[in-house]
Parts: C-alpha cells; structure tokens; sequence
C-alpha cells in the first residue's frame, strides 16, 4: 500500500491529538467527518442515521484514541467504530424503516475529491454503485472511493478478508452489467 502525503498527515494528526493536541483533535475531525459521514450513509442509506451513527462514533473514537497503538491503523480503526454505530442504529431502527424507500442520493455533505467526479462516466458509475446492496456498496466505495486494501476494509467492516473479496466481485459485476447496459443510450 501507497502511503500518500494525506496518510501521512492523518497520522501526525493523530499523534498529536494523542498527546493532547486540540488544535490536532479539530483537523483531523474536519479532514476525516465528510469521510466518515459518506460511509455511514452508504451502510444506513439515510443522512440522519448516518449523522447519529457519527455523533456516537466520534465520542467513541476521542475516548478510544489513546488505546490506538498505531496511528497509521486510524482509518481502519474509525470505519470499524462507525460501521457498528451504523449497525446498531440499523437494528434499533429496522421496523420504523420498514416503510421507507431507500434515498437515493449521497448526502449533501458529499463534495468530489477532485474535478473529474464531475464527469459523466463518472456520475454513471456512482449511480449504478447507488444501486447495490448497501454491503456492497460499503466495499466498492472503500475500495475505490477511499483507496483503501482489502485488509484495511475488512477491519473496517468487521468481516473476513474473503467476505470483502467476494463482496468486491459481485459489486463489479453488477456495476458492469448496469453500465454496459446504459451504452444504448438508455438510463434508468
């Protein structure tokens, strides 16, 4: 795995927010909110779920961070707190969504991490991602949104390296059927 400027960054963040760094503490809930706000989403499919999720996650993640033995595992680390966050809100609120139909866009909060986002392929593959599974949609978007390794997702997700694998293939195959099938020109 590349470590990026950006990993790099976190890390000193994290460090620093370790030693008692507010100012530190502040950064990296800026940098890392957004992030951790787009995965929530993608496993509750609502924004205020997702928000309360987060809410909880972030307490949970300053009153854990001095346990965090490497700094470099704080992604990893803080996906995991939220996807259980996610998954308890998920089972607290199942019979009150029951009714619902499922949001169809990312949150407002979801701002592109560079320009070609904007573009139209690019759109059409986020569309078609919107449409799996929200499991599968947690793992091609960590994978690919948020580079990150199997590994990483598999902590991050609570589940067996294999399972992230798996969950990989079937997301691609169903992302490629549906974009091979808007080539004509046709979108759902």
């Amino acid at each position: 795995m590349q470590r990026d400027s950006g990993r790099i960054y976190d890390e000193y963040l994290v460090a620093s927010a370790r030693a008692g760094d507010r100012a530190a503490w502040e950064r990296l809930v800026a940098r890392w909110q957004p992030r951790l706000l787009r995965h929530g989403w993608r496993l509750t499919g609502h924004v205020e779920p997702a928000r309360d999720a987060l809410q909880d996650a972030w307490i949970e993640i300053w009153r854990g961070l001095h346990r965090l033995d490497d700094a470099a595992a704080f992604p990893a680390w803080a996906l995991r707190i939220v996807t259980r966050r996610c998954q308890r809100i998920a089972r607290h609120a199942m019979h009150e969504r029951a009714g619902m139909a499922a949001a169809t866009a990312e949150p407002d909060e979801r701002v592109a991490d560079d320009t070609a986002a904007r573009d139209a392929d690019v759109a059409r593959v986020l569309a078609a991602m919107r449409d799996l599974p929200p499991a599968q949609h947690a793992a091609l978007a960590l994978f690919h949104l948020e580079h990150m390794g199997v590994a990483e997702i598999a902590v991050a997700l609570d589940i067996p390296p294999g399972t992230v694998k798996t969950r990989l293939m079937h997301a691609r195959r169903k992302v490629r059927a549906r974009l091979e099938g808007d080539h004509d020109g046709q979108d759902r």
